[in-house]
């Protein structure tokens, strides 16, 4: 059954790419290019009605979706940089337009002949339009892409604004002051109606609705059947059309239950055919000819519109450098500031469509439209590269990290058992008031249902953790873990918000603000104590991958054992027995993911309650690795210093001549651990691991890694594969 349902939606995405692509060549075989009897768009009238009608509708949708996706409230908690790069960013191009077309045709006034309208098109900013462009470049939680939402969403309130009080001008100078108020106190009470009425109730069903009832499959249906009925609402309200359903889709509570469900309901059919079906009509309908014989307005009007542009790139330049941003960054956001889209470009064939503008303003727009788009993403790309900055210059490892100071580190959470495991895992690293601690648990959520990601630090002491309350069992259990370790550890909570494929970013960017040496990561897949597997999630895995990519410190990625780490919290030295509780064993081969891994079990020896053995491979033949000399010299330092030391430590010294020689070494030995530590040792393939690379099946976690948490071996232990800072200058 579920095999058929994925031929028949694999079938389906099939045809829809087929038929997209076959609208994309008539796009091409369009009035511009190809004037001949068997153009679609020549052969028949209704044929192009049909499939702007159609296209309409999918547009009208997409408005919808963005307003159900976007966070209002963000607008004032917009901090003043935002602010005010996304109010002059409109208001003073807006201006300078205004001058051009002024100074360009003398003729007639702004208001009547319809000109301040049009200016504030061209100097507006479009929120859905930067938000597309940002997670297409994969930046939409970095530091410029949350600048950047934030800076558009103040714009595009801006924009709306003056769109309507520029409509509200010219009816009152064409028909008299009392349609003016009319029209205005009809408009502002449907959006009064909609904020004070409409979305407390969507919010009171989503509070008051059961979790698992039906009617969450229902609810979704009825605000979209609320939907159709908008065009009759902004009729009767008097409100420009297109502002309807994007008013409608903020009234929705965005993020889940019913965000989120709209979302996956509609997004997929409006985002695979429907709006592309949309940008190929509006491709169709443009018709270069015209600029042949286009008038003095129109070309008055582009000249202007191009002015505009410029000006609107030069303010969102100059702002962010008056701010102190790099100049590269600055040049970045300009771009992202003046990018125009699917938006712009329905607006625009609206007012086409219903006479407002001319056939050779439209082609003139859709130039500008279209060249814009094409190279504002190769230049932001070119002049924002967001893994730049996670270079460091300064060690920010434990092997580097004194014993006697504070150790800062991360740990990353993405289901609840995650939270016993870290916190486990912590209680081995011997936490004291001489040696403490210094965690910030980063709660990783996917963004669903809304446009702007989101993080939130959850401060202690604080009634309501948040209005969604994301994190507050996260929060409690590691709020009692730092009473229960009181000045041996001290905890932050974060929680972030954001897409799957970017949550890369808000790991590193706290990694960055915290100076942390340290991140420990959950590993994708997790085992039943029978061997099957729990749960996978590759999603997961991919952000593992990242991170180890990426990280401006040292990283660990933890693999839970199906005997769960467990260990007593007492650190109570006096008591005359010494017997070990906690068994860890860690497997040396040498390379400075090694060293890292054995710094760390070090720093876990001091503890008298912990039995630590130091498993050391060595190559019979004598040829140890491809490691330089320096490393070797570092290697035997390090184990010097283990052999000699006064701690609980076993030393170990095991001579093996391949892979299978090491695998059978270490098969009967492990499940007498709790915990084994490894390097992850990427791509170090050497005699003591011959022939067991082409058997890896997680290349994230090293070659002993895999080895170890493999079904071959028993699996009764966790592994805490630790790999050394990377991204160093």
């Amino acid at each position: 059954m579920h095999r058929g349902l994925v031929f028949i939606r694999i079938t389906v995405e099939k045809i829809l790419i087929s038929i997209n692509i076959f609208l994309c060549q008539q796009d091409i075989l369009g009035p511009t290019v190809f004037k001949d009897p068997y153009s679609l768009i020549t052969r028949s009238e209704d044929s192009i009605a049909v499939l702007g009608t159609v296209g309409s509708l999918g547009y009208v949708f997409f408005l919808f979706l963005s307003g159900v996706k976007m966070d209002v409230s963000m607008a004032y908690k917009s901090g003043r940089k935002a602010v005010c790069i996304g109010f002059l960013t409109v208001v003073v191009p807006l201006i300078f337009c205004l001058i051009t077309i002024k100074a360009l045709h003398t003729e007639g006034d702004l208001f009547t002949n319809k000109s301040f309208f049009l200016a504030v098109t061209y100097s507006g900013t479009s929120f859905p339009v930067i938000h597309c462009l940002l997670n297409e470049l994969k930046i939409l939680n970095s530091e410029l892409g949350r600048l950047g939402l934030s800076t558009a969403l103040i714009g595009d309130i801006v924009s709306l604004v003056l769109m309507n009080v520029s409509q509200w001008v010219k009816i009152g100078l064409e028909k008299g002051i009392e349609v003016v108020l009319i029209d205005s106190g009809l408009s502002i009470s449907f959006v009064l109606s909609v904020v004070f009425a409409l979305r407390p109730m969507m919010k009171w069903m989503v509070k008051h609705m059961p979790e698992g009832s039906k009617k969450n499959d229902i609810l979704p249906y009825a605000v979209i059947w609320a939907f159709m009925m908008s065009p009759r609402m902004t009729e009767l309200y008097r409100i420009f059309v297109l502002f309807g359903p994007f008013i409608l889709g903020l009234a929705v509570p965005d993020g889940p239950p019913m965000g989120s469900a709209l979302l996956e309901i509609l997004d997929p059919i409006i985002s695979g055919l429907f709006l592309p079906l949309f940008a190929t009509t509006c491709g169709m309908r443009v018709d270069l000819s015209y600029l042949k014989k286009s008038n003095v307005f129109a070309t008055h009007q582009a000249i202007a519109a191009i002015v505009t542009l410029i000006v609107k790139f030069g303010i969102s330049l100059m702002l962010p450098l008056l701010c102190k941003m790099p100049m590269k960054d600055s040049l970045a956001l300009a771009f992202i500031m003046i990018t125009k889209g699917i938006v712009e470009m329905g607006s625009y064939s609206f007012l086409n469509d219903t006479q407002v503008i001319s056939e050779d303003i439209f082609a003139f727009m859709s130039i500008i439209i279209i060249v814009v788009a094409s190279i504002v993403p190769i230049l932001v790309k070119r002049f924002y590269d967001p893994s730049g900055k996670y270079v460091s210059y300064q060690k920010r490892s434990i092997m580097h990290s004194k014993l006697n100071e504070e150790l800062r580190m991360i740990g990353c959470i993405h289901v609840p058992c995650n939270v016993n495991s870290i916190i486990n895992i912590l209680n081995a690293f011997y936490p004291t008031r001489e040696s403490p601690i210094h965690l910030d648990v980063l709660h990783l959520i996917k963004l669903n249902g809304r446009a702007t990601p989101i993080f939130i630090a959850h401060k202690k002491n604080m009634k309501t953790l948040s209005n969604e309350s994301y994190s507050e069992n996260v929060v409690l259990a590691f709020n009692q873990f730092e009473r229960d370790n009181w000045e041996a550890i001290s905890v932050n909570v974060f929680t972030a918000v954001s897409p799957p494929n970017l949550m890369h970013e808000d790991i590193c960017n706290l990694a960055m603000d915290q100076l942390a040496s340290f991140i420990i990561l959950p590993f994708h897949r997790r085992w039943y104590i029978d061997g099957s597997i729990e749960s996978e999630d590759q999603t997961i895995r991919s952000l593992n991958c990242d991170i180890l990519e990426r990280a401006p410190c040292s990283v660990g990625i933890l693999i839970e054992g199906r005997r769960h780490l467990k260990h007593s919290n007492s650190k109570d030295k006096s008591s005359p027995d010494n017997s070990s509780s906690y068994i860890i064993a860690m497997i040396f081969l040498g390379g400075k993911d090694d060293r890292e891994a054995l710094s760390l079990a070090k720093r876990i020896s001091q503890d008298k309650s912990i039995s630590l053995t130091v498993i050391h491979l060595k190559a019979a033949n004598g040829l140890g690795s491809i490691l330089d000399e320096s490393d070797r010299m570092l290697d035997d330092e390090m184990l010097k210093d283990i052999r000699e030391s006064a701690y609980n430590i076993t030393y170990i010294k095991k001579q093996v001549n391949d892979g299978p020689q090491t695998s059978t070494f270490l098969r009967p030995i492990v499940d007498n651990y709790q915990l084994i530590i490894v390097g992850r040792r990427y791509n170090h393939e050497d005699p003591r691991t011959l022939g067991l690379q082409e058997w890896t099946e997680f290349q994230e976690i090293g070659i002993i890694g895999d080895l170890l948490s493999s079904a071959d071996f028993g699996g009764n232990y966790s592994v805490l594969i630790v790999q050394q800072q990377q991204m160093t200058a």
